[in-house]
C-alpha cells in the first residue's frame, strides 16, 4: 500500500487525460486549475515520468500517461460502482428517479399518489433533467427519457408513445380561417425545439417538400413547457407532444393549428442498470409505471421481489 500514490492526485490525474483540459478538470473537481497542475505535478514526481506533454493551448498524453490511464480510470469506475452497490443495500427504501420536467410535470406527478398509496415502504425522490442520467455519478436508480430507446448497457422499457401535434393560441390565427394543409403552416411563425429537428420531419412526414424556410428559423425553447407556454402567449405554432399539450387544449388555452396528428418513432421510456433490475424497489416501480402506461392497475410484485425496509 505504501507504492500507491495520493488519491487526490490520482483523480486530478483522471479528471484532466478523460477531459483534455486542466480548466475544465478544476470545474468538474470544484479546486483551481493551479491546485489541479500541483496534483498532476506531485503525481508525476512521485512515479518519476511525465504524463501529460504540455503544448502551447492544450495537453497531450505521453505514452506512460496513456498506459497508466486506463487501469487508473478503470479502478475510479470500480469504486464508483461498489459504493454504489454498497449505497443501494444500505438504504433499499430510497428509489431515485430521473425525469424530464415536462413529463414529470403532466404525468408523473398527477399519478404518484397511486405509486404511494400501493408501495408506502418505498420513498421515492424525484429530480427532473433533460439530460441522460449517469446512474453511477449521479445515484439515480431509474430515469425516464425520450428518444428511441437504445440506451448502451440499459434496459428500455416503452412508457408512452410520442404523438408531436401543432397547436398555438386562437388570436394567433386573427380570427380567420384556421389551416387545412401542412404547408399552410409554413406561412405562420413557428416555435421551435433546442435542435430544430421536429418542424422539418413534421413537414417531410406529411409530404411538403421542399422543406419551408420556417421549418428552420425562428425562435426555440429548450423544454416542451416553455413551447407550450410561448404557443399560449401567441408567439408561434409550437410542435408538442400530445400527452402534454392534452391540458391546455381541454382549458381551450390552446387549439390544435390543423388537425393533423403525426406519430413519431419517438416515445418515452423507461431506463434503468441490468445490474440493479432485480432490486425489490426497481421490480415495483417498473411494473407500477408500466401498469400506469398500460392503463390498468398494476399487479404487486411477485414474493421473491418483496419490499423490504433496510
Amino acid at each position: 500500500m505504501r507504492s500507491l500514490p495520493p488519491l487526490n492526485a490520482l483523480r486530478a490525474f483522471e479528471t484532466v487525460a478523460r477531459l483534455g483540459s486542466m480548466k475544465d478538470a478544476a470545474e468538474e473537481l470544484a479546486v483551481t486549475p493551479g491546485a489541479v497542475s500541483q496534483q498532476v505535478a506531485l503525481l508525476e514526481d512521485r512515479i518519476g515520468t511525465a504524463l501529460f506533454r504540455r503544448l502551447p493551448r492544450s495537453l497531450e498524453l505521453t505514452e506512460a500517461g496513456r498506459t497508466y490511464f486506463s487501469p487508473v480510470r478503470a479502478a475510479f469506475r470500480q469504486i464508483e460502482e461498489a459504493t454504489r452497490r454498497v449505497t443501494a443495500i444500505s438504504d433499499s427504501r430510497l428509489l431515485t428517479l430521473s425525469a424530464p420536467p415536462a413529463f414529470a410535470t403532466t404525468w408523473l406527478v398527477p399519478r404518484l399518489g397511486d405509486f404511494h398509496s400501493s408501495h408506502p415502504e418505498i420513498d421515492l425522490r424525484v429530480v427532473t433533467s433533460r439530460l441522460l442520467a449517469d446512474f453511477e455519478a449521479d445515484g439515480i436508480d431509474m430515469a425516464i427519457r425520450h428518444g428511441l430507446g437504445r440506451y448502451n448497457g440499459l434496459r428500455a422499457e416503452r412508457v408512452a408513445a410520442v404523438r408531436l401535434i401543432p397547436v398555438c393560441s386562437k388570436a394567433l390565427l386573427h380570427g380567420g380561417p384556421r389551416p387545412t394543409r401542412a404547408a399552410d403552416l409554413a406561412a405562420l411563425p413557428l416555435l421551435h425545439d433546442a435542435q430544430r429537428r421536429d418542424w422539418p420531419l413534421w413537414f417531410e412526414a406529411h409530404g411538403v417538400r421542399p422543406i419551408p424556410n420556417a421549418a428552420l428559423t425562428g425562435p426555440s425553447l429548450d423544454d416542451q413547457v416553455l413551447l407550450i407556454q410561448a404557443a399560449i402567449a401567441g408567439q408561434g405554432v409550437a410542435l408538442v407532444t400530445e400527452v402534454l399539450a392534452r391540458p391546455e387544449l381541454a382549458r381551450r388555452r390552446l387549439l390544435k393549428a390543423i388537425d393533423l396528428a403525426w406519430p413519431q418513432e419517438f416515445a418515452y421510456w423507461l431506463v434503468y442498470p441490468h445490474t440493479t433490475a432485480d432490486q425489490p424497489k426497481i421490480v415495483a416501480f417498473r411494473q407500477w409505471v408500466l401498469a400506469q402506461s398500460a392503463g390498468r392497475n398494476p399487479q404487486p410484485p411477485r414474493s421473491n421481489a418483496r419490499i423490504r425496509s433496510s
